[in-house]
């Protein structure tokens, strides 16, 4: 014996065909997934059903209303589980569909149905950095946060011209990467930040800023610089302190001189960045050789490039080196004046950067 509309309706509902037409209403319809809890409990991901179009003319009208037309026939809808087969396809997570099926024809209610759906193997296996984030005491995102970071991730990283096993993701729409970034709670302007302390200031800057990072950092590989900056694990406060101390010390290297990994930092503490680096550096290198020079004529404590530094970058022992220099440009001044001493003019035009 056939079945009844409703039973036939059910049983194509279990078993993931179309819903017999002898069934299909007008208006938004997807069976009986359209009010599943799969829906309840992910509402982002619910759809909306097309209406059918009119078919049917509106009768003319006179002395009484004339017949109004008919509603004409809408698109098949399709069964729950085809419903939901596409969904979970668009959102890389169709390996979820036979649980959802099973899910489906348990009739569970919606706490429990979103439960039990989290428990699958595939739904951790896709949300696995959700796992990480809990035990961090962070709040694990749902579906549709977890996905848009992830395109969010692969946008910026695709833009910087970062190379695509950075952002590519498998046929699962796993990404390792992007794992890890959501388990350390990154989001997106955090993200571009670290690409922008690695790229732009490092990879494409001068060649003296990569080499000072790599001697100052021996434990950053050249291969690594982006893995490093992009490493959660690594904060943003250490990272920044070692791009600024590598972009001093490849300012120190543009001007062929040498700094150690701790002035290179201490001048970073002080404000120090990249321009007034080179600046400072710059002015090092014309005062420091002349300063070494005539302290070595004249048998005057050394001037060097340390006590250009602390003259130039206003460090500890400013004061005592900017004397020093100048007791020497008086020195130099009186041998060839055949003056003993200099004028309080001479002194007040003297500064950091000439002898």
């Amino acid at each position: 014996m056939a079945d009844n509309p409703e039973t036939a309706r059910e049983k194509a509902i279990a078993a993931g065909t179309p819903i017999p037409q002898t069934t299909i209403p007008t208006g938004n319809n997807y069976g009986a997934f359209a009010e599943s809890p799969f829906y309840q409990a992910n509402p982002e991901l619910a759809p909306t059903g097309p209406t059918g179009p009119t078919t049917g003319a509106t009768g003319p009208t006179g002395g009484s209303t004339g017949p109004t037309g008919n509603t004409g026939p809408t698109q098949p809808p399709k069964s729950a589980f085809a419903v939901a087969l596409d969904l979970l396809s668009q959102y890389g997570i169709d390996s979820l569909a036979p649980d959802v099926q099973s899910l489906l024809q348990e009739n569970l209610k919606d706490d429990e149905f979103s439960v039990r759906l989290k428990e699958t193997e595939p739904y951790k296996k896709r949300f696995a950095a959700n796992a990480s984030r809990t035990a961090k005491g962070l709040r694990a995102l749902s579906p549709a946060e977890y996905i848009a970071l992830e395109n969010s991730y692969q946008k910026i990283l695709r833009n910087y011209g970062l190379p695509a096993s950075y952002y590519t993701r498998g046929t699962d729409g796993i990404s390792k990467n992007f794992e890890t970034l959501i388990s350390g709670d990154v989001d997106p302007t955090e993200l571009n930040e670290r690409v922008v302390l690695a790229q732009k200031r490092v990879l494409d800057a001068d060649p003296n800023v990569k080499k000072a990072l790599k001697d100052f950092y021996p434990d950053i590989k050249d291969a690594d610089i982006l893995a490093y900056t992009l490493d959660p694990t690594k904060g943003m406060e250490e990272i920044r302190r070692k791009v600024t101390a590598a972009e001093i010390g490849g300012a120190a290297l543009g001007q062929k001189l040498g700094t150690s990994m701790a002035r290179a930092e201490e001048l970073a503490k002080l404000g120090i960045d990249a321009k007034a680096a080179r600046e400072g550096y710059a002015t090092i290198a014309e005062i420091a050789p002349r300063g070494s020079q005539l302290a070595s004529i004249y048998g005057e404590g050394p001037y060097g490039q340390t006590e250009a530094e602390q003259e130039v970058f206003n460090l500890s022992g400013s004061a005592a080196a900017g004397q020093k220099r100048k007791k020497l440009s008086e020195l130099e001044r009186s041998a060839f004046s055949g003056q003993a001493g200099t004028t309080a003019g001479a002194l007040s035009r003297d500064r950091a950067g000439s002898f």
